[in-house]
């Protein structure tokens, strides 16, 4: 596989392996390292740190930044820099755990992989299905972002549309983009870099000059309002739930662990060091916007509050310099969660977890258009609710069952030693760095609100449900 072009279709006669694949980002460089994993030995090892930061950076990179910033300062104030940094901690708590378990088992299918051979069918068929629909909600949430950011054209343009046309638009969009993976994902790979390119760039320059302006270097410097919310820390907890969707793309990293160069070095190095950079990314959006507005004006302007911000700097040049970067980066990250939906679909079939058609290729494109079909259809529906905060929400609490269950594995497996795990990265005091990092992903599902809470518990209680009724003869523990 070549690490400038990673976009592969599936071959038919060479049926892929698993992935769940990312809920943002470049979806292709991990869609071709599946592909050529076809589980026969050890994949051509092509991408270096770059490349594995650029996954990790490319897959977060999105819509946390263009879509959270003003519901984030609404619920937290200033603080809600704080909620993301919480987020960073609890991230790398999990990207070192994962890192071993990637170089233990460098294969594809990240998460999902890990835990079906290290815990055994049960929880692999909770998190391979919960997956599935957890980039589903994670999915829907872009393409309402991706709506929102095309509705500012229009008012950028002057053009009066009657009613809002974030919802519309996003289903719009889903259609669109779930019909077009079926039609393969060949030659979009370097488009997909570009974006993640472009993004970085417009990011540093407006950020850069955001954060001279709020200190006051440029403009006028802002009266700080009070960090913390009225609340006090009980917002800031809840905020770092809700915002947890911007961490989900670091673990996927270690879906192209069997491509990584020197992985024992490499892999937590692209894992810990994507979290910082997208981390301090976050953080710093936080303060310039807050900086920009009061948090309460913030949260007036919904998801689109980054394109008021960079209109207050520097006028419309500024305001469409955000509407070009949300776009790219909306529909960068819907385009790759509709195609990791699939993967994860796509994944738990060729393991006998669903029906072995939902796995069946088109011959004519090599695309797995039954997955395609399973991801895209409940995609559009739960976009038509345009309900922002819980699609984020539940999309979060999957992940974070998911991140937590790779602690328990790799705790499990330190203890028992199995003759076959074997990998070449150790976590420092890994037990202990586990313990804490499965644990504070449990404990960040219990400050998000109960609506999500009951649509995650459900989906993982009928992801359980149809393990028991189809799926208890089938063994994963142990078999890659």
């Amino acid at each position: 596989m070549d690490d400038s072009d990673p976009t592969a279709t599936p071959d038919p006669p060479s049926a892929p392996d698993p992935d769940p694949g990312p809920p943002g980002g470049d979806a292709e460089t991990l869609a071709a390292a599946v592909d050529a994993d076809t589980g026969a030995g050890e994949l051509e090892r092509t991408i270096g740190l770059v490349g594995g930061l650029a996954i990790g950076v490319g897959t977060m990179v999105g819509a946390g930044i263009f879509v959270f910033p003003g519901l984030a300062a609404a619920n937290a104030g200033p603080a809600a820099s704080l909620s993301f940094a919480i987020g960073a901690v609890i991230a790398l708590l999990v990207a070192l755990p994962a890192s071993e378990l990637a170089t233990a088992m460098p294969r594809s299918g990240g998460g999902y992989f890990f835990i079906s051979r290290g815990l055994g069918t049960a929880a692999g068929a909770v998190v391979g299905l919960g997956l599935w629909l957890g980039l589903v909600f994670a999915s829907a949430f872009y393409l309402v972002g991706l709506g929102s950011y095309a509705g500012q054209v229009f008012l950028e343009a002057g053009i009066a549309l009657p009613v809002d046309p974030a919802v519309p638009l996003g289903v719009a969009f889903g259609v669109g983009l779930t019909v077009l993976s079926l039609f393969g994902t060949e030659n979009t790979a370097a488009l997909q870099n570009g974006i993640v390119v472009l993004l970085l760039v417009i990011l540093t320059v407006f950020l850069s000059y955001g954060s001279l302006d709020a200190l006051g270097v440029f403009g006028v410097q802002s009266t700080p309002e009070r960090f913390f919310p009225p609340g006090g820390a009980l917002p800031v907890l809840q905020t770092a739930a809700l915002v947890f969707t911007s961490y989900l793309g670091f673990a996927q990293v270690a879906t192209v662990a069997g491509d990584i160069r020197e992985p024992s070095r490499n892999l937590p190095l692209a894992m810990v060091g994507s979290v910082l950079i997208v981390g301090v990314l976050y953080v710093v959006t936080i303060f310039v916007a807050t900086s920009a507005f009061g948090s309460a004006r913030l949260g007036e302007f919904g998801e689109t509050a980054m394109v008021e911000v960079a209109r207050s700097f520097v006028g419309l040049p500024g305001a469409l310099a955000i509407v070009f970067a949300g776009l790219l980066a909306t529909f960068s990250s819907a385009n790759a969660s509709i195609l990791s939906a699939s993967r994860a679909v796509y994944a738990v079939s060729r393991d006998g977890i669903l029906p072995a058609a939902a796995s069946r290729l088109n011959l004519a494109y090599g695309t797995p258009h039954v997955a395609l079909g399973l991801a895209g259809g409940p995609i559009v529906v739960l976009a038509a609710t345009g309900r922002v905060a819980l699609l984020a929400e539940v999309a979060s609490f999957l992940h974070l069952v998911m991140y937590g269950l790779i602690c328990v594995a790799l705790i499990r497996l330190r203890r028992e030693r199995p003759a076959w795990y074997d990998p070449s990265f150790r976590c420092p005091a890994g037990v202990a760095v586990a313990g804490v990092g499965g644990l504070a992903s449990f404990a960040l599902i219990a400050f998000m609100q109960p609506a999500s809470i009951g649509v995650g518990a459900a989906v993982m209680l009928a992801a359980y449900g149809w393990y028991r009724h189809y799926a208890t003869d089938i063994e994963l523990a142990g078999d890659f």
